[in-house]
């Protein structure tokens, strides 16, 4: 891999399996203690964890100690990850859809309010003014961005080229994810922001299926005819995908690689894709094996790259 290209680790960190939660349910966050490890095996590496935290990870004890001596050590970053529907203060939104609420369905003073409570949060618990920021459920508008700028943000990274989340409801009537199928994937300014894209570029190549019957083999012929989209995203993409992908971005202008997580999934049981602990250690020779990839490029966070990107 080309030394001129960044690394940039964002981790949405957030409670248990929030795959399978519902609304009333009392959210755990049994996946701090898994944590360190994953810091661990970035530090060995030179890489640098954005750690974009959500409620209830920041009223954990033992999660602030721990980020809050990551940024400290300047190891990791700090940044906010707003999940609209336990964010003070608390609306109520007229339910039509099942879906869980993106943050853009509430009015604009609601929006800035909750914005406003997870910025002190963070500067409360960890004496810092956050910069970085990614939306719940990937969901972003001109007002969100206004409101992240108002409040001294610097980059978001929200925005998933090519993918088109606007068949994922809300809460409120007629409402629906973003659609990025048409988003640049270079990093470009928006409403005083930043916008640094998750690296998913799309392809057609074909790969070994999955599963080994009929089934299998006919689903990955019918996503190399359509187009796959590839992430850096272990809970999404095979490591064969993944390998393909750095592939796929080694020559390109592109002067960055994104990979991300949820934090549960470090946890073994929680998220649907790591379901035990055989499955997380599988999941830790897949990372290492991508790091090792990528050992030659530059660790940095979001908030180092926001301050030394040039159009």
């Amino acid at each position: 891999m080309k030394k001129n290209k960044k690394f940039l680790i964002t981790i949405d960190t957030e409670g248990d399996n929030l795959w399978n939660w519902k609304q009333g349910e009392e959210i755990q966050t049994e996946n701090v203690k898994y944590l360190p490890r994953f810091q661990n095996l970035c530090e060995e590496y030179g890489f640098k964890p954005v750690w974009l935290s959500n409620r209830e990870m920041l009223g954990d004890p033992t999660y602030v100690k721990f980020v809050c001596d990551c940024v400290d050590r300047k190891t990791a970053e700090l940044g906010m990850h707003l999940h609209a529907w336990n964010t003070p203060p608390e609306y109520k939104l007229k339910k039509e859809d099942a879906g869980l609420p993106y943050l853009i369905e509430y009015p604009d003073e609601i929006m800035e309010a909750k914005v406003d409570y997870m910025t002190s949060l963070i500067k409360e618990r960890c004496g810092i003014n956050p910069v970085s920021h990614r939306a719940g459920r990937w969901a972003m508008n001109d007002k969100y961005f206004d409101i992240l700028a108002k409040y001294g943000y610097l980059v978001d990274t929200s925005v998933t080229p090519g993918v088109d989340w606007s068949d994922h409801p809300g809460e409120s009537a007629d409402s629906k994810g973003s659609d990025y199928s048409r988003s640049p994937q270079k990093p470009y300014y928006h409403r005083g922001i930043l916008e640094v894209p998750v690296t998913v570029r799309k392809t057609h190549s074909l790969f070994a299926p999955q599963k080994a019957g009929l089934r299998g083999r006919m689903g990955q012929i019918k996503r190399m005819a359509l187009g796959e989209n590839l992430w850096i995203r272990p809970s999404l993409c095979s490591e064969e995908k993944i390998m393909h992908l750095l592939d796929m971005v080694e020559n390109e202008e592109s002067d960055y690689l994104m990979f991300m997580m949820h934090s549960s999934e470090f946890m073994p049981n929680g998220s649907p894709y790591f379901k035990d602990a055989r499955s997380v250690e599988n999941l830790y020779g897949t990372l290492r094996r991508v790091f090792e990839r990528v050992k030659n490029l530059e660790g940095i966070t979001l908030d180092e790259y926001a301050r030394s990107f040039e159009e």
